[in-house]
Formats: C-alpha cells, structure tokens, sequence
C-alpha cells in the first residue's frame, strides 16, 4: 500500500516535533513547512535532520501562514492525505502587544490553508483529512470544567483568533463537506517546551536556582488554574481524529487542574528547594484580562477515540525538571571553559 503523507505547519514547535515522531513511526511520509529566518530554528526536530542518519520520509518546505500563494503550491507538491495546523503565534500575553499579527497568522492564516485545501481538492479530485489546533484559551471565563459545548468566552487576542479559526473550520466542513476536525487541546507540556511559557520558565529557573546558576524567578498571576497535560500524549489525539469515520470537535484534556502555586510545589520539591525563597511577582508578567481557571471534559474523546492522557502533571513536571536539570549541568559544565577563553 501507498504511504500515507502528511503535511504539518508549525512543524518546529513542542507539537510539531512529536507529530512528526508519532507520524514517522506509522510509516508516514512527513513534511514540514518552516518560516525562513535568519537563524536557525530548527532545534526541536534536529534528530530527525542529522546529515549522518536523517529520519527517512521527513522533508522541510520553507512557507509561511501568510502566504496563500505559496499554500497552494505546497499542496500541488506534497500531495498530502492529511494537513495538520499547527502554526500560529502562541504566546498569549505577546497576543496583547502584538495582536493585529496574532490575528493575521492565528486566524486569517486557516482560511488560507482550508483555500488551498479546497482548491486543491478541486483540481485533483482527492479529499485532504484536515486538523485545526484550537486551544483551551477559546473558553476564557467560562465555567469549569469545559466541554466540546461550552461556550467561547475569550479574553486575550489569542483567543478570539482561535475562536474565529475554530468557527472557520466548522463553517468549511459543513459548507463544503470538507473532512475538518478541531482539536480543542488545554495546557500541555513537555521538555520542548518554549522557555517564555510559564511552566517551562519554572522548571528552567528551578533547576539553574539549584546550581547557582539563577538567583530569582519572576512570575505574574499566581492564582491561575490549568489543566497540564503532556504533549507526546496529545497529538496522538490529533492523529486520531484524522483517522475517524466522520470529522468532529473534540477536547483533550487530563480532567484535572492545579493552580500555578501547586505547580511551583512540585517542581521545587523535586529539587528539595522551597519555591517561595526565589519567587517574585513583577507585574509586567500579568495579562490585561486574566483567565483564572480552564478545566477539561474530555469524554467525548475517551468515548469515540479510544484516547486516555498516558501521564499526569505530576509525573509531566518530573520530566520536565529532569531534562532541565541535565541542560542545567551541561550549562554549568560549560561556564569555566568560557571563562578560561574570555581570560
């Protein structure tokens, strides 16, 4: 049988690179689609790229959300069976500051890629499975816990594009019969991790604390609550959604919050350190409108998909502090072989 093929934007994020582990291991003809930048930002799939044993089947395209022409021309070139979204500016609070590009990549950039599916669907006579990466941040000040109904209360400009990106989707499904699928996936995490999230930024400043590396760490609201998951897990959920009869929505979440104060507590104490020696509050870290407690139901997933998280926020903290306490040495290992070329 014919390899099935995969396109993915976003490819070089915490997602993208376990989408395409995943992907990879199923066989899949994997192809990644990278913004052009004058650095190299390639770090979280550099395994798959190694020039003495490169993953068979993976190949990057330089494209871009904002882009529609070079969209079309990828689609005309891949061939993809399935299209996974991942791309996007994900950062909520730089959303606030930078909200007019959020909107433009975040939103306006899934019309552009359901365009060139749907047109590509046209001329060759094939039908692309597509999955569209929502977020828990589309509910907002909704009550706990949160479910496929719920309804999208946004409070960030983050939000409201994934609100209007999810609402697209169902719009092109339902007006075109196209096979559209949102994935509504709360907080997940892992090593990969960008340094600027929240938790991330914990376990990176525990474990530089724990070596003297880093005296502080400064945080905004600590009375946020969420629902932290492991990414690994959750984009076998993406996967499966693909593989359904029908497209659908669906939440995928642990079904358990903790408040950021807890997650302190278990990074922390994996140290044997006390976060509140090191933790400060500075104010340029809080949102103009905070989002105080998401929550999931994902029993639609469980029911229909067959998915179950495979780890908890305990054991995703763990993980976390391990692999950030290994970069830690390696950081300190490498301090005095620069300070002896700087003498």
């Amino acid at each position: 049988m014919k390899k099935k093929t995969a396109l993915i934007t976003g490819v070089t994020g915490q997602d993208g690179s376990y989408l395409s582990e995943l992907l990879l291991e199923k066989d899949y003809e994997v192809h990644g689609v990278v913004r052009r930048a004058s650095t190299f930002n390639t770090e979280r799939i550099e395994h798959l790229l190694r020039p003495d044993a490169p993953a068979p089947g993976f190949h990057l395209h330089h494209g871009d959300l904002s882009d529609a022409g070079a969209l079309r021309n990828l689609l005309d070139e891949v061939r993809p069976d399935e299209v996974y979204n991942l791309g996007a500016q994900s950062h909520v609070r730089v959303s606030f500051d930078q909200p007019e590009y959020t909107v433009d990549v975040t939103a306006v950039g899934v019309i552009r890629v359901l365009e060139a599916i749907r047109t590509y669907e046209k001329h060759a006579g094939t039908r692309v499975r597509f999955y569209q990466a929502g977020s828990s941040e589309m509910f907002g000040s909704a009550r706990p816990p949160q479910h496929e109904g719920t309804r999208f209360e946004p409070r960030s400009p983050y939000a409201c594009a994934k609100v209007f990106a999810h609402y697209q989707t169902v719009n092109h499904r339902e007006s075109y019969g196209m096979f559209a699928c949102n994935g509504i996936l709360f907080n997940h995490e892992s090593p990969r991790r960008g340094e600027t999230f929240v938790t991330r930024k914990i376990t990176r400043a525990a474990t530089r604390i724990k070596l003297g590396l880093q005296k502080k760490l400064q945080l905004g609201n600590l009375d946020a609550r969420r629902d932290w998951g492991f990414a690994g897990d959750y984009v076998e959920a993406m996967w499966r959604m693909l593989q359904q009869e029908r497209p659908d929505d669906y939440v995928v979440a642990t079904g358990v919050s903790i408040g950021i104060r807890d997650f302190l507590d278990l990074a922390f104490a994996a140290l044997d350190l006390d976060w509140k020696r090191y933790v400060e509050i500075d104010p340029r870290h809080y949102r103009p409108a905070e989002v105080d407690h998401i929550e999931g139901d994902a029993s639609k997933a469980r029911r229909v998909l067959g998915w179950e998280p495979k780890h908890d926020v305990a054991s995703l903290v763990r993980m976390m502090v391990d692999a950030d306490l290994e970069l830690a040495r390696r950081e300190q290992a490498a301090r005095p072989r620069a300070q002896g070329m700087e003498s």
